[in-house]
């Protein structure tokens, strides 16, 4: 039986507000039957892409805030986050496994919302990111 649930949300530039959102989604997958996997997968993607939102979009602003959509089925986890900053260009982010930026930080975040994700978009404006995830068991049939 499906659990699915779905919100609208938006919250000020506080990481603990941001993180009470991602239980809120981490419990829906769970209800929905995702596997640990899945479930660690997209702990760590939905935090890089809020806390992202929070930090690095809206500069910690609290004036601003960060608008999260999500919708999770026994099928598959829809979130769009979107913060009140300028946005950036993903392709302008360094290449963090390249030999000169293996030091750096930046681009980290990036690389593991896609490795975990199944799909990562960003809006033209770079505001806006989508994380998909299709449920591993779903996607193997």
């Amino acid at each position: 039986m499906s659990r699915a649930k779905e919100r609208r949300i938006s919250i000020p530039s506080d990481t603990a507000e941001g993180a009470v959102v991602q239980e809120e989604i981490i419990s829906a997958l769970e209800e929905n039957g995702f596997s640990d996997r899945d479930v660690f997968g997209a702990r760590l993607a939905l935090e890089e892409a809020i806390v992202n939102a929070i930090k690095h979009g809206n500069g910690l602003d609290p004036d601003k805030q960060v608008h999260i959509h999500w919708k999770v089925d026994e099928s598959q986890m829809r979130v769009e986050v979107t913060d009140e900053g300028p946005g950036f260009q993903v392709e302008d982010v360094p290449d963090p496994t390249d030999d000169e930026n293996l030091e750096r930080p930046c681009g980290r975040g990036i690389m593991l919302m896609k490795a975990f994700m199944t799909k990562v978009e960003y809006s033209p404006s770079g505001n806006s990111v989508v994380l998909e995830k299709v449920r591993s068991e779903v996607a193997a049939q």
